[in-house]
């Protein structure tokens, strides 16, 4: 007679979790901004920080800088999403 091969453990057969007891948190696709944009908002929140200050000169690359890394900050977090 021909000897069958067993398994030295018996098969177990493993179940996916319910979707429902599932919580997966899916990231948000990246929202691609061009650079022609992110320039606009620069430049926009560069006028408004100069505006606040009266426009007085001598302080427009303060003004820039500034502007970018707020813009740079809010494109970031708008990119992460929200957190569940």
């Amino acid at each position: 007679m021909p000897s069958e091969k067993v398994p030295a453990t018996p098969a177990v057969r493993k179940r996916a979790p319910r979707k429902s007891a599932v919580r997966e948190t899916i990231p948000a696709p990246a929202r691609f901004v061009d650079p022609e944009r992110r320039a606009d908002l620069i430049a926009e929140a560069a006028f408004f920080r100069a505006e606040k200050r009266g426009f007085s000169p001598g302080r427009e690359m303060e003004d820039w800088l500034a502007a970018e890394s707020e813009v740079d900050a809010l494109l970031m977090s708008a990119e992460a999403g929200p957190r569940v």
